[in-house]
């Protein structure tokens, strides 16, 4: 099974895309592919309503 995940932090690393929605009950799936990332440290959650938190790549923090 493909992990969708994988190409949209790809996308999201590469600029392609600004940010990635995650669910609550997509959080497994893309905690899964996460923990797999060398840089993981610059993908920035922020908060949202009921679980969902939104994913930014940010190189300016650490």
């Amino acid at each position: 099974m493909n992990n969708p995940f994988e190409e949209k932090m790809a996308q999201l690393r590469n600029g392609e895309i600004e940010k990635i929605e995650v669910t609550r009950e997509d959080f497994f799936l893309f905690r899964e592919v996460w923990l797999k990332q060398e840089d993981r440290k610059y993908f920035r959650g922020i908060a949202g309503l009921n679980g969902s938190v939104i994913y930014v790549y940010d190189t300016t923090t650490v």
